[in-house]
């Protein structure tokens, strides 16, 4: 059985639901196929921030009504370092969005399918892909199959994979992914109840090599996670909670653990490579992590996978449905891809080896702990709001030096050195 759409999205998450949906508006006919079978399903495994450079993404979908709605929050990133807090003063009049959203994926994935759905995308629950279809020589379409082992063959003009880091799609169509090691790995768990003194905004500490993270999420629960180089992987598996507790009973303040009431077993992430492949070639195209997987614990994974379904949709939306040439938009697309975000994933990868911070990240640290501007700009880069390459140049570099000098002698706020120096 064969059944002809313009556009084939393997995989119902934010990056397929986002390009899905949008691709629906502008008229087109999308199969979004999701191997889960059942619409309330979700990705159980993340960080569920979504950085303030997908707010506009998010506005436009017509997601932050629904979001707020379910009972989301309008987020920020505070981050530590020995060099002491970098708190952007932000306001409605900033270049740069000033909020993302924390809602976990519980809620949110349900709300993005039907989204999806109510933009007119034909949702197939409980489908796999297993195979493409192939005529003249390219990508025409995914064959699917069913929990029942029936197979259904889907044309179309454009296949889109969204399927994750592993990307079984990228396989099939023969596009390899660039994976870079990751040195560290991850613990976290859920509480609730657990007061913080950041409110809703996530708090990010850079211990220089090792991280911790606390993001607040939806109807008071809050994800706490310690994200150590490999080297100290023995001690958390014997007991990760004491492991994870060393941490935070020392860290500047952080909330103790101990005050809230932990609703989930402690999760270990211990093999997390970074991935990255071109986004698009003839007759498939990539987004979220099917195209790019960073490091969670700059908390961008999901931020990335709405706004590449928004830019895939807007390059190939015209072409599509008035039946002209997809190379060319494809091509406007990857290219878009990689000047938004090639950079940032560089930076991410480097420091995944799990090294120190080199000079030029201490000097930039510290100017932006002491100095408002470097600060407001740390945002813009931090939060994916602009290219990487932008705003960390000589300017920047300059203005850090600038505050450096004019601060010397300044005494900066350090963590005690045991934070630092676990014993693996």
């Amino acid at each position: 059985m064969s059944e002809r759409y313009d556009a084939v999205v393997v995989g119902a998450s934010l990056a397929g639901c986002s390009a899905a949906t949008l691709l629906a508006r502008r008229g087109a006919r999308v199969a979004l196929i999701e191997r889960r079978p059942n619409l309330t399903d979700y990705k159980r495994t993340c960080t569920h921030f979504i950085q303030a450079s997908a707010t506009p993404t998010i506005q436009r979908l017509g997601l932050a009504e629904r979001i707020e709605a379910a009972g989301g929050l309008r987020n920020g990133l505070e981050l530590w370092t020995r060099y002491g807090w970098i708190r952007p003063r932000l306001d409605e009049a900033s270049p740069y969005p000033a909020y993302g959203y924390s809602i976990r994926r519980e809620k949110l994935d349900p709300i993005v399918r039907e989204l999806a759905a109510d933009a007119g995308a034909e949702l197939l629950l409980g489908q796999t892909a297993v195979d493409l279809v192939r005529a003249n020589g390219r990508i025409d379409g995914a064959v699917v199959e069913g929990r029942d082992r029936e197979r259904r063959e889907l044309r179309a003009r454009i296949v889109v994979a969204a399927d994750g880091r592993g990307s079984r799609i990228a396989k099939l169509a023969g596009v390899p992914g660039r994976i870079r090691p990751h040195n560290r790995f991850a613990y976290f768990a859920y509480f609730r109840d657990l007061p913080a003194r950041s409110g809703s905004h996530a708090m990010l500490w850079f211990l220089d090599p090792d991280g911790c993270a606390v993001f607040p999420n939806d109807n008071g629960v809050t994800l706490i996670a310690a994200m150590p180089t490999r080297d100290k992987l023995p001690e958390f598996k014997r007991d990760p909670e004491a492991a994870v507790l060393r941490y935070y009973t020392q860290l500047p303040d952080a909330p103790d653990p101990r005050t809230g009431t932990r609703i989930s077993p402690w999760i270990g992430k211990i093999d997390v490579p970074n991935v990255s492949r071109p986004a698009a070639r003839p007759g498939i195209a990539f987004v979220g992590d099917a195209a790019m997987a960073s490091d969670p614990l700059w908390g961008v994974g999901c931020g990335f996978a709405l706004q590449s379904g928004e830019w895939l949709a807007e390059a190939i939306g015209d072409a599509l449905v008035d039946d002209d040439d997809l190379n060319p938009a494809l091509d406007r697309y990857r290219r878009h891809h990689r000047r938004m975000l090639a950079a940032h994933h560089w930076m991410m990868c480097d420091y995944a080896t799990g090294r120190p911070f080199s000079p030029v990240e201490k000097l930039l640290f510290s100017s932006a702990a002491r100095d408002d501007e470097t600060a407001r700009l740390f945002h813009a880069i931090g939060s994916r709001s602009v290219p990487f390459q932008d705003r960390v140049n000589a300017r920047l570099l300059a203005r850090a030096l600038r505050v450096a000098v004019t601060s010397r002698g300044r005494s900066p706020a350090r963590v005690r050195p045991a934070v630092r120096a676990l014993p693996g």
